[in-house]
């Protein structure tokens, strides 16, 4: 066998890898760069979806919550919060990773995040957690800017920290993978309008899924965004219309799908190499 001989400066030979294993400082700095995006337009990134929530929460609850009933037991504010929460990470996530590579490819510098010496795998990674970062921002915003209006006794914290994360994670990679599909913002818009929006709002963002017909109850349970807003509301109110050990591993499942089918994605070059 033979060995590769190394320079006395210790540069490795033409063609060998010059990082072995994983590139951490690059990872970071890609990472950091992704969060300085939206850090830096903060009054679009952050403090409008605190600006949306608080106008649905307004509209639901100040317009109409004085004649709801309560919810399993819950004030209606209480039990809307939750969702409303969850709604905003579900977007938002999406959108920052959406519209980043997106963005890059419509700008034609795409090649700045092919080029540095990263792997497949540690680039999909440092786009992801980027969005994960903007998803838990806004719901922390939110979860400020609605306290005011809501009485917070979170019954599980631990179950609103998981599911908000899962959530993120899944919106974030759905995001990667429809920027890498789209070639003009019109795709990107017609995902968000046609999938994210109507699958958010129809998953008991507003309203209890126990209240609805069997068969439309049946056809919820197969939306993964029925579990991210159901285990989010756990969190805080202890009720739930599902099995909350389902939700979380359905939640885990689709992440870890969401998350290998970038990896791959990115490491096939469709859509994103010549």
């Amino acid at each position: 066998m033979k060995h590769q001989k190394i320079d006395p400066a210790g540069i490795p030979p033409y063609g060998a890898a010059r990082i072995q294993g994983v590139n951490w400082l690059g990872v970071w700095t890609l990472y950091v760069k992704e969060v300085r995006r939206f850090s830096n337009l903060y009054l679009q990134t952050i403090l409008a979806p605190v600006v949306t929530t608080l106008l649905y929460f307004a509209i639901f609850a100040l317009a109409i919550g004085g004649s709801r009933p309560a919810v399993h037991g819950i004030p209606f504010t209480e039990f809307l919060a939750p969702g409303l929460i969850m709604v905003a990470i579900i977007q938002n996530a999406f959108a920052n990773t959406a519209s980043s590579i997106l963005g890059a490819k419509i700008q034609g510098n795409i090649v700045d995040l092919l080029m540095p010496p990263l792997s497949d795998g540690e680039l999909a990674a440092a786009v992801i957690m980027g969005g994960v970062s903007r998803g838990i921002a806004v719901a922390l915003a939110n979860l400020i800017a609605l306290s005011p209006f809501v009485s917070w006794q979170p019954s599980h914290p631990w179950a609103a920290v998981y599911f908000g994360i899962m959530a993120s994670i899944c919106l974030s990679a759905g995001g990667l993978l429809s920027g890498i599909w789209a070639e003009k913002f019109d795709h990107m818009a017609s995902v968000t309008n046609f999938v994210i929006l109507p699958l958010s709002f129809l998953s008991g963002s507003f309203y209890s899924v126990a209240l609805l017909p069997p068969v439309f109850q049946m056809i919820n349970s197969f939306n993964p965004f029925f579990y991210l807003i159901d285990g989010m509301r756990y969190g805080f109110t202890g009720v739930a219309d599902s099995n909350i050990a389902l939700g979380m591993a359905v939640s885990a499942m689709a992440a870890t799908i969401l998350w290998l089918t970038c990896y791959l994605v990115v490491k096939s070059g469709w859509r994103l190499k010549p």
